[in-house]
This record gives C-alpha cells, structure tokens and sequence, in this order.
C-alpha cells in the first residue's frame, strides 16, 4: 500500500500529545510495510531525516525548509476563511510540496492528519476531478474540533479575545465539517467523539482509533513515606486552552497547598513570560519549562493531577502516569477513553477546588495510593498497542 500522510509538522520531538499521536500512527502504519511519504512542515528542533534508512525505511519525508512558527500570522488568519490552526501550515511551500505528491500518483489512500490539514480537502479534490477513481480519503481526527473550540471560546474572560476565539471556532467548525463530509472514512480518538460525529453525520463510515503507548512500564513500583508531599502536573502547556487549565488550578489550588505544607509541581513547555507571571503569584507551586525528560519528576511525586476544565478528549498524558505508576486525580469529564474507574483506579472530582482538597486528603494515603495505581495500571495494561493502530488504517484504506 502506498499512504500520502498530510500533518501539520515532523512529529519529531514528540513533546506533545498532537505530536505523539501523529508519531506513533505514522510509525505503526510503516511497521506494516506499507510505504509512506510525510508532507508537513519542518520544526525548529526537529532531528535530520534520512529517507529509506533505519527506522524511516518505509518513510518519505517532505519537510518544507520554511520551519513552524507557532505564532505565524495570526492577523493574516483573521481576514482568512481558515482556522489559524490550518491558516499557518498552508505555506507556499506545502502548497507546492502537495502539487508535487499529487503529480506522483500511485496513492492508495490521503490521510488528513488532523484539522491543520484540512486547507488541503480542496486541492486534493480539484485535482482528482474528473480523473475516475481517487484514492481513499481519510480524516484522522484528533479531537471533536467544533464542540472543543467552541468550548475553549466560551471559556475566554475578556471580551475582544473571546470574539477572536469565537471567530476562529466557527471557522474551525466549517473545516471539520467539510472534512467529515467530504472523505470516505473518519477516525474518532475517544467513544465520546465518535457519538458526536455520528450524531451530525451517521450515515459516514467511522471508526475509533485511539493512541497507544510506547513509553516506560514500571513492572512495579511502591509510594513510601520518603516521597515529598509533592502532587505533579505533566504536560505542555502551549495552546490557550492548556495554559488556562493550568492557570485557573494554580490559582485555587496554589494557597491550599501551601497551608498544608505540600508541594504543587507544573511540569513541562510553556513561554517563559507565562511561567514567571504564575511564580510570583504562587507560594507553593513550582514550573519547571521544557525538561529533557519528564519521568524523574514523576518519579518524584505521589499523586498526578488532570485539572483540565477546558478540552477533554484523550490525554496522552494519562497513559504515562498510568504506566509510570502515579495515581491520578482527575476533574470529571477532563479526558476520555481510558478505561479508570472513579474510586477504584481514578479519582474525579467537579471543581478545581475539590479536586485539590481531594488531593490533599489523600496526599498521606499511602495505601490508597498504591492501590490506585495498581488497579489503574492493571486496567490500562493490555489496551493501548500501537501496532495494532497501523492495521486498522490499513483496513480502512484497502477497504
């Protein structure tokens, strides 16, 4: 099989979920033997490629030489029909990186990674018009885009930025739906974001694919008493929506945790003036910015917090607390598809505020941590294998 993979940028280094998720798709669909050309853009820090060797051997990568800049032409945006997401990767250059692709021929299948791509629905179908049969069509849909966007504009405190964001949701919500309606199949990364799609549209083929996980596996590990009194929040905190989860918490949970002597630590990608801004706001909490590797910190805490209000959906983030053995608290309804049990091996909670009392209830529970831990670990074991990923986009293509 012979897969066209469109993506907003090289994957590599997987310092996030978007990242993840791409990544190991594209790696699990190589592991097949099926042969791949990447289109995307290049990052700042993102390693050399070599096509055909090693692990890239069934790859090809087109990494356009301009690199991604995350805050390219946020006024150009405005005065767009896309979505900044989109607006930004449709440089001239992925344009004519895609003429070229096209121009190849021989595709079995286009995969839409992501709304990013979405500029790239109607070349693609400009260019298959009137030429008979047109590969399979794929969206690989990496949250509901509509009802997360609209969710994260509804969340906006000042006024202005909160027109800005509604604007670009509907421009978001305009992309998906062309997508959803245009392509032959889509994917949906958690139960809940399939239910939403197939309410619009239920008469399209869909499927669910969620991520795996390739990360450590501690076979067993134990919380003691030695532990600092310390709770843990992984992730990367460069999209809007993550950078106010993070914010509105630490500004509940930061005097809680400091009146009783216990530790709040944020760990991972953030714009330094951000960062600052929330040190000197805070007693108990501590921000690291961008580590080399995030499971000494872990290794360091008792307790893993998801205190996302806004953008559900699947957390990458919960499988690596899972695996690495941290029990998680959780805000209810801040992620999907994961199979933990509230009170069993996940504690959720409704508000920021309860979420960290909770924490703090517990943080001495060194039983009922490891239990935690251990059944959580236990359920999530056998149930996220990436080369399995790779299969069912090879079934849906050859389909």
């Amino acid at each position: 099989m012979r897969c066209l993979w469109l993506t907003l940028a090289d994957p590599e280094p997987r310092h996030n979920g978007q990242y993840v998720y791409s990544g190991g798709l594209i790696d699990s669909v190589a592991a097949t033997g099926s042969e791949i050309a990447v289109l995307g853009l290049r990052r700042p820090d993102s390693p050399p490629r070599h096509n055909g060797n090693g692990c890239d051997a069934h790859v090809e990568w087109r990494l356009p030489g301009e690199p991604l800049d995350p805050l390219q032409s946020r006024w150009g945006s405005l005065a767009s029909i896309l979505p900044h997401t989109a607006y930004r990767c449709r440089t001239a250059a992925m344009r004519h990186g895609l003429h070229e692709l096209l121009e190849q021929g021989g595709w079995d299948g286009i995969v839409f990674d992501g709304i990013s791509v979405g500029w790239a629905l109607a070349p693609v179908q400009e260019f298959y018009a009137g030429r008979g049969e047109r590969p399979r069509l794929v969206y690989v849909s990496h949250n509901h885009e509509e009802s997360l966007r609209q969710q994260v504009a509804d969340s906006q405190r000042e006024f202005f930025r909160r027109q800005a964001v509604r604007l670009d949701a509907a421009k978001v919500s305009r992309l998906e739906r062309d997508l959803v309606d245009q392509v032959d199949f889509v994917t949906a990364i958690t139960p809940e974001d399939l239910e939403l799609y197939q309410h619009r549209r239920g008469n399209k083929p869909m499927g669910v694919l969620t991520p795996g996980y390739r990360g450590r596996k501690l076979g067993e590990r134990r919380l003691g008493a030695e532990l600092p009194r310390r709770a843990a929040i992984v992730g990367s905190f460069d999209w809007i929506a993550k950078r106010m989860n993070l914010e509105e918490f630490v500004e509940v949970a930061d005097p809680l945790f400091a009146a009783a002597g216990a530790e709040l630590m944020a760990v991972g990608m953030a714009e330094e003036k951000f960062l600052e801004r929330l040190r000197h706001r805070t007693r108990a909490s501590a921000f690291t910015g961008t580590v080399p590797d995030v499971t000494h910190y872990m290794d360091q805490a008792r307790i893993a917090i998801v205190p996302e209000r806004n953008g559900g959906g699947f957390k990458l983030k919960v499988l690596e607390y899972v695996f690495n053995r941290l029990p998680v608290f959780a805000l209810r309804g801040s992620f999907a598809g994961v199979p933990l049990v509230h009170g069993e091996s996940v504690m959720l909670y409704d508000d920021h505020e309860a979420l960290a009392r909770g924490v703090l209830d517990t943080i001495d529970d060194l039983d009922r941590l490891n239990a935690l831990q251990e059944r959580a670990f236990a359920a999530c074991r056998d149930r996220f294998d990436w080369a399995s990923r790779g299969h069912q986009i090879l079934s849906v293509i050859t389909s």
